[in-house]
């Protein structure tokens, strides 16, 4: 959904809640200036938010050293972010 700025500024609740359905595209001299996300969507996004390096890329040492690397202790939920 697209909505101008001075659309958005007068229903600023009523686009909340659309954005919990879709995003909604705030739109600031014609162009696209904002974007409201619901915050599970936001979340979504930032788990998929990953830097990819290509193995080839890699020295022998620092694949190794990823083979080995282990979660901290107390840091457990982070394996959620792998689901």
């Amino acid at each position: 959904m697209k909505v101008t700025s001075s659309q958005f500024i007068r229903s600023v609740g009523l686009y909340q809640d659309q954005a919990q359905i879709e995003p909604v595209i705030v739109m600031k001299r014609k162009r696209a200036h904002t974007v409201l996300l619901s915050a599970e969507e936001y979340r979504r996004l930032r788990r998929r938010a990953r830097i990819v390096q290509r193995t080839e890329e890699m020295s022998d040492a620092d694949i190794e050293a990823i083979g080995r690397a282990e979660v901290p202790s107390g840091h457990e939920d982070l394996n959620l972010e792998l689901d």
